[in-house]
């Protein structure tokens, strides 16, 4: 087969190059602007004031449990949403979260007791959730989050971890906490349709583990984490009696 000169490749490059550039399949056309580039979310911190402590590793939920339950005893949601709800009458309605009432609301870090309540989207609805921590006098803290349900307060997840941080993802849940060892547990919980369950799960191993199998480790909950069992308010509750 005989090739063409070298001259007439160089030629049809210039007279590519002259018309404005030769699209490539599945490219841009001749004069097409490129589409815009949509910004992803960043994180944002839920209190910031607890964001700069060190935290410890939390207690991740998974496996499978019954759907949430709606509290026995929480006040009602009218139709200005749960945002206009007592929090404290929820967290004594919770028992999961009762015992932690005890030391009232506290302002910044250090003390024990409820932390300021935040709201935050996070099934995707347009109306927000009920997000309250407590921590307590051992330095470790406890979250739970609350959605609204024809009326009713359901919890949908509940978890641990020491001086924990928390953020909001867009409309996930980012729960860090650091052990007193170095190490690091980063857990992101996305609404499943029932509860906030686990998107991902990363451990960071602190100094006191060296070796081959230190370093991070990712994936679903269930390969990290043993499952919990359900707590009388029907969120699933922590594996470590500790934690509590």
């Amino acid at each position: 087969m005989n090739r063409p000169p070298f001259r007439h490749l160089a030629a049809a490059a210039l007279l590519c190059i002259g018309l404005g550039g030769c699209g490539a399949p599945g490219g841009l056309g001749r004069g097409e602007a490129a589409p815009p580039v949509s910004s992803q979310p960043g994180p944002k911190p839920l209190w910031p004031s607890w964001t700069e402590s060190p935290s410890s590793r939390g207690t991740a939920v998974s496996g499978r449990v019954p759907p949430p339950r709606p509290l026995d005893g929480a006040p009602a949601v009218g139709p200005e949403g749960i945002g206009k709800v007592d929090v404290m009458a929820v967290v004594r309605a919770d028992k999961a979260m009762k015992r932690f009432s005890a030391g009232g609301t506290i302002g910044g870090p250090g003390k024990a007791g409820i932390r300021p309540a935040r709201y935050a989207d996070l099934t995707g609805n347009g109306e927000p959730e009920l997000i309250v921590a407590a921590d307590t006098e051992t330095g470790r803290s406890v979250l739970s989050v609350y959605t609204a349900a024809a009326g009713k307060i359901v919890p949908i997840l509940y978890t641990s971890g020491r001086r924990m941080t928390v953020d909001t993802l867009g409309t996930d849940l980012l729960v860090r906490t650091n052990d007193d060892d170095g190490s690091a547990h980063d857990i992101r919980y996305h609404w499943d349709g029932q509860r906030l369950s686990v998107l991902s799960d990363e451990h960071k191993f602190g100094n006191a583990i060296s070796g081959p199998g230190s370093g991070f480790r990712s994936g679903p909950a269930s390969a990290a984490c043993p499952t919990p069992m359900p707590s009388p308010s029907g969120s699933p509750a922590p594996t470590n009696p500790a934690a509590r």
